[in-house]
């Protein structure tokens, strides 16, 4: 609700009581009953104007059919008013907000209390938190004779999830470590994957035996499956910067808009198959999601990714920070790789043998963020040499076994996980 307000004249109520009157006193001097003829409409119309006085003093609120909202979905505001009996004639303008559409265009409506609601519909177009809802509202009597306000509606701070694009994929995890899952495991167990066939031995269950093998060798064999597990995936975000301009959710999109949505697609198709998801952003906040499954999980998750702000952490953090990540989780690291902290925790978790994966995030028409102060041709040379270590930065991380892929779009790490899962059932070379 908003602070009292209190009924004012309108301007045109003001213009035809003072015509009115001065017609009618300047006709009975003069002795001119045409310009009490002239000046009768005026006088009439502020007549009916003042005998609808308002008596009452209305208070205004909103309300949203919905409070969470994923960028590009939409919610209506609705007016509520109190003591309403004397408003004839609602006007609503909404304040242009950065990233957030409106219906009307314009954000203004304006309409008749007693034809229907006056609403405004919302639409936010990109993750993270936005105002909603703010707006001036002003208040009509019956022949436009008094208005209310205009008042300040402040909005409501609403924090947008990134858009998850589903997908389907049947890439295998590389190292399932869990305990029941949808991907097959390296070690036997009751699944539903072939692993071979062996002879029988006390404890074996009765429904595994192969009776065809069993009849033919005159000795009891059984069947064997290798076990079904989940897995955990750690999903490493770099909020570090952000290159590139954002057009909202059917715009262009900066490094961090990738790095968002690509987390929130993968998050959002593990946690469909069972597995346990973990996330860590490196940036001002150094937000930390432990590992989990399930919906409400995912919106936990979710909710972190739209509360990230670009930024840099403070006093040495991410030069001390470790990942922590358990043995055969997939560690998958989001990032433009512009950075040498992401880089080394990247190459760090490489050689602990973990199977890890870079999305590049990286805008194809990234541009470097000029300084009014500086000099444009020393601003693009230095960006290009950026460039350049950045390239040799994915080159040494391909070099250690690390595969780089752009993100594009659902689909995008299935080959990589297959070679990945391919490469861990390989034997290894060990030291003993």
């Amino acid at each position: 609700m908003t602070r009292p307000q209190q009924w004012r004249p309108t301007a045109a109520t003001s213009r035809a009581a003072v015509i009115a009157t001065t017609g009618t006193v300047a006709a009975v001097l003069a002795g001119r009953p045409t310009l009490l003829v002239l000046v009768a409409p005026l006088l009439v119309a502020a007549a009916l104007a003042l005998a609808g006085r308002p008596r009452r003093t209305p208070s205004v609120g909103t309300d949203f059919d919905h409070h969470a909202l994923h960028e590009g979905q939409g919610t209506t505001s609705r007016l509520v008013l109190a003591d309403a009996e004397d408003v004839e004639q609602v006007t609503r303008v909404a304040s242009p907000e950065p990233f957030l559409a409106v219906r009307p265009a314009g954000g203004r409506v304006t309409g008749l209390l007693a034809a229907g609601p006056v609403d405004l519909e919302f639409s936010p177009q990109r993750w993270g938190r936005r105002v909603v809802g703010e707006e001036a509202v002003a208040l009509t009597s019956p022949w436009a004779g008094f208005r209310w306000g205009p008042t300040t509606i402040i909005g409501d701070q609403v924090r947008v999830l990134p858009i998850g694009l589903h997908y389907a994929s049947h890439a295998e995890s590389p190292q399932p470590r869990g305990l029941v899952g949808a991907h097959r495991s390296s070690r036997p167990g009751s699944g539903t994957e072939f692993a071979g066939i062996r002879a029988f031995v006390p404890g074996d269950r009765l429904r595994r035996i192969n009776w065809r093998v069993s009849a033919r060798t005159d000795q009891l064999h059984v069947t064997t499956t290798r076990a079904e597990e989940d897995a955990g995936v750690l999903l490493v975000v770099d909020a570090i910067a952000d290159h590139g301009r954002s057009g909202g959710v059917d715009g262009a999109e900066s490094s961090l808009d990738l790095t968002v949505r690509a987390a929130a697609a993968v998050a959002e198709h593990a946690t469909r198959q069972g597995d346990r998801v973990s996330l860590r952003v490196l940036g001002r906040s150094l937000s930390q999601v432990g590992y989990g499954s399930g919906q409400r999980h995912l919106r936990r998750v979710l909710g972190t990714l739209a509360s990230i702000q670009p930024g840099s952490a403070h006093d040495g953090e991410l030069e001390r920070l470790q990942l922590r990540a358990t043995e055969g989780t997939m560690v998958v690291v989001l990032s433009p790789m512009l950075t040498e902290v992401v880089a080394t925790l990247t190459a760090t978790a490489v050689r602990r043998g973990l199977p890890t994966l870079v999305v590049d995030t990286m805008p194809e028409d990234a541009e470097a963020g000029l300084d009014p102060a500086a000099d444009p041709l020393l601003a693009d040379l230095a960006w290009r040499m950026r460039r350049l270590e950045r390239e040799q930065v994915l080159a040494s991380l391909a070099t250690l076994g690390c595969p780089v892929v752009p993100w594009r779009g659902p689909g995008t790490i299935d080959e990589v996980t297959h070679r990945l899962a391919r490469r861990a059932r390989q034997p290894h070379l060990g030291m003993r």
